[in-house]
Order: structure tokens, then C-alpha cells, then sequence
């Protein structure tokens, strides 16, 4: 199984479900799962005929400059996007963990409980040595490493629906009295409480996060930078087998998605913050088998982030020098310079659906509808204009651009709220 689409991302989609609905968030996950791999076809068709393998390659044979501008900076802000979503569970969770292993009840002043701390800490002591190596051997070790720890949370979240009773106001009282451990009398308390509503999924909900939905299911099905070099290393490489691998492996995930994001939502209903793992500790405390989730995951999105800066620095040293021979210093300085601007972006944004959401409206929009379908209408010559794949293809352009200007737009505004309300109080 590839293991091209990033995994980790099903940790933050459970957000979507807590203020949203179960019908609607479903019918979203399939159009854009539906919409990427349309786009994996195009962008596949388009190397054909185009005569190049690299992303941002056929950008400068369809646009000139412009063109390789767009597809270099997209996949930039794309994969800098994939590193904060692993950074940030770092900041969540790593504390948490030391918390635990370590028995600790008074947090107050401990600068090793401290989120920021542990980032960069994480950062210096394990990924910068491991991110300035010129090679990745392990790709293969950590990607299926992820791919065995979503497997894993996975099976703990749809257990764990079966054991967290409901309402969740009920499972912290328990937490409380209890300390996690889920009597007769608690579980009596919590079936029979009057907060039916509480437990009742909805199944349509329109408010101000509503806007997030789409963006954060983009960015979560971006994996079209890793098509073409999966796709020049294939045996015997022909365009069916590596559609038949991306409809596998867009299932696998798809199924993936829908699975963690329904069982935790149908767990905490309102009640899912950004971050699942972090919902379970605040109802049920502390749990071993939650840690060991903790640690799992913890590993393998650490291994994970200098696997994201590879292309991005590949993308950056073909942008700035693409005839200059390797040189170390500029290796050393193009990493340090992207691992201090993820850091920074992890300490000082509030939350990760900002970065989802912005880069999700703009980055993975260019990146699933307008760049693959403006790559396919200017390179591929053999169809006419009329054609009904040209037809296609140009209203998948207008879609994206639609989707990328209304996505901003309603994003901006929620900001701009948000800021108004904050300066009101």
C-alpha cells in the first residue's frame, strides 16, 4: 500500500465532525476524495503528454516562470502546512505523555510540561539531525510506521466509543469522582439523563466553522507532489497501474477519515476539540492505552517531519539554483531556515485550523483542481477545446477557483470577526 496521503491528518478531521454534522460532513469527504483523485488522472495524463515527471517542471512547460512560481510555492505551503500538523501534535501531546510517565499533578512552572519548549527541543534534538541527511533510507520504515499507528488509533476510537458513556457531561462528572473508572451507579447517571439532545447526532449544522470544512478536507486528501516521483519509480510504468494505486490507496484513507472522524464524533458529539487524543484525556484522565497511542504516534510523526522537508527543499534549491552543484552550507541553511519557520508557526498561531484552513483554501486548492487542470488544458494537444475532457477540465478550473476565492474570502471574515469580538470583551 502507498503510503503518499498524509495520515496524521485524521487526528484534526474529528473537528469538522464536532461542529458540524454527520450527513454533511460525509458528503463532503466523498466529493473531495471523488474531486482528488479526478485530478491525480489529469495530472497523470498531463505528464504524459507533457514529458515531464516533475511537478513543477510542467508548470514552466505550460506557463513559463509563472507557472513553475505557482507549483513550487503551492507545494511549499502545502508540505509546510503537513509539518505544523505534525509539530502541533507534538506541542499537544508530548506533554501530556511526560505528565503521565511521570506522575505529575501540579503543572505550574515546569518549563519540560511546556508545549513551545518541547517543540523546539524535538526540533534540534531529533529532527534537524535527522533532516540534514542528503537521503531518506528509512522513507519506507516511517511510512509504514504511520500507516500502523493510524491503524492502531483507529481501533482505540471505535473502542472507545463503546466505553465512554453519554452525555460527556457525565463521563466528567465520573472522571472527577472516579478517577476514570466507570461505575454502576455513573453509568446509570449518564443513560438516563434528561440531555437527550446531547447524544442525538445532526445531521445538518450551518454556522461559523461551517467555512473550515472544505479547506481542511482538501489539504487532508493533498498528496499530488508525490505522484509523479511514485509514479516515474513504478515498474513496468504505465498510466492504468498508477490510477488502480491511487484509487487503492485514496479508498484506504478515505475509509480511514471516515472511521475516526465518525466514531469520535459520535463519542463527544459538541464536545471534540481540534484534537481527539486530547478530548479522551480531558473525559477520561489518565489511560494506559491512550499513552501508548500517545507514544505511537508521537514516533511516527516525529520520523515523519523530516520526511515532509525533503521536498521542500528539493523544491526550493531547483527554484533558487537548479544548475548549482550540492553544496552543504546551502543544504544546512535552506533546513535550518524551514524548520525555524514551522516552529514559529506552531508557537505562535493559536490553532491548527488556522493553518488548515488557509492553506487548505489556497495551496491544496492549486495544488487538487486549478494547476492540474490548467497543466492539462494548455499540454495536452491531442483533444480539441470541444473535446468533453478539455469541457471537463476547464470546469474543474472554475470550480477550484470558485472554491479557493469563497473559501478566503469566508475565512477572512471569520478572522476578522473573531478579532472585532475579541476587541469588544
Amino acid at each position: 500500500m502507498p503510503t503518499w496521503i498524509p495520515k496524521t491528518r485524521t487526528f484534526y478531521l474529528n473537528q469538522i465532525w464536532g461542529r458540524r454534522s454527520t450527513k454533511q460532513t460525509l458528503i463532503l469527504l466523498t466529493f473531495v476524495s471523488i474531486f482528488s483523485l479526478y485530478s491525480v488522472h489529469l495530472l497523470l495524463k498531463t505528464a504524459n503528454e507533457g514529458g515531464s515527471l516533475l511537478y513543477e517542471q510542467l508548470g514552466h512547460k505550460a506557463y513559463g516562470l509563472a507557472g513553475k512560481l505557482a507549483a513550487s510555492g503551492s507545494i511549499t505551503m502545502q508540505n509546510i502546512g503537513a509539518m505544523s500538523s505534525y509539530l502541533f501534535i507534538v506541542k499537544y501531546e508530548l506533554p501530556l505523555v511526560i505528565k503521565a510517565l511521570m506522575n505529575i499533578e501540579d503543572t505550574n512552572g515546569l518549563w519540560y510540561l511546556n508545549g513551545d519548549y518541547l517543540v523546539l527541543l524535538v526540533s534540534l534534538v531529533l529532527i534537524l539531525p535527522l533532516s540534514l541527511l542528503r537521503n531518506l533510507g528509512y522513507l519506507g520504515y516511517t511510512s509504514g510506521l504511520s500507516l500502523l499507528c493510524m491503524i492502531f488509533f483507529l481501533i482505540v476510537v471505535i473502542c472507545k466509543k463503546f466505553q465512554i458513556p453519554c452525555p460527556v457531561e457525565a463521563a466528567l462528572m465520573v472522571n472527577e469522582t472516579v478517577n476514570g473508572t466507570f461505575t454502576q451507579a455513573a453509568l446509570a447517571l449518564a443513560f438516563n439523563s434528561t440531555a437527550d439532545d446531547a447524544c442525538r447526532p445532526r445531521y445538518f449544522i450551518f454556522n461559523s466553522q461551517t467555512v473550515y470544512a472544505v479547506p481542511i478536507l482538501t489539504f487532508s486528501f493533498v498528496c499530488h507532489p508525490a505522484v509523479l516521483p511514485i509514479y516515474e519509480e513504478l515498474k513496468s510504468r504505465s498510466r492504468r497501474r498508477m490510477m488502480n494505486v491511487s484509487k487503492i490507496s485514496f479508498f484506504a484513507m478515505f475509509l480511514m477519515y471516515l472511521l475516526a472522524a465518525l466514531f469520535g464524533y459520535l463519542t463527544f458529539y459538541g464536545h471534540v476539540e481540534s484534537e481527539l487524543l486530547h478530548t479522551y484525556s480531558e473525559v477520561v484522565g489518565t489511560d494506559i492505552l491512550l499513552l501508548v497511542v500517545r507514544l505511537a504516534v508521537l514516533v511516527a510523526v516525529t520520523l515523519t517531519v523530516p520526511v515532509v522537508i525533503f521536498p521542500i527543499r528539493s523544491s526550493v534549491t531547483h527554484l533558487l539554483c537548479p544548475t548549482k552543484e550540492f553544496s552543504w552550507l546551502r543544504h544546512s541553511i535552506i533546513t535550518v531556515t524551514i524548520l525555524a519557520f514551522t516552529n514559529l508557526l506552531v508557537i505562535f498561531v493559536p490553532t491548527i485550523r488556522d493553518i488548515f484552513g488557509f492553506i487548505g483554501a489556497s495551496a491544496a486548492a492549486m495544488l487538487i483542481f486549478i494547476l492540474p487542470s490548467a497543466f492539462y488544458i494548455k499540454l495536452v494537444k491531442k483533444e480539441p477545446m470541444r473535446s468533453v475532457q478539455k469541457i471537463g477540465a476547464l470546469c474543474f478550473l472554475l470550480s477550484g477557483i470558485v472554491v479557493m476565492i469563497g473559501s478566503m474570502g469566508l475565512i477572512v471574515l471569520d478572522w476578522v470577526h473573531d478579532a472585532s469580538a475579541a476587541g469588544g470583551h
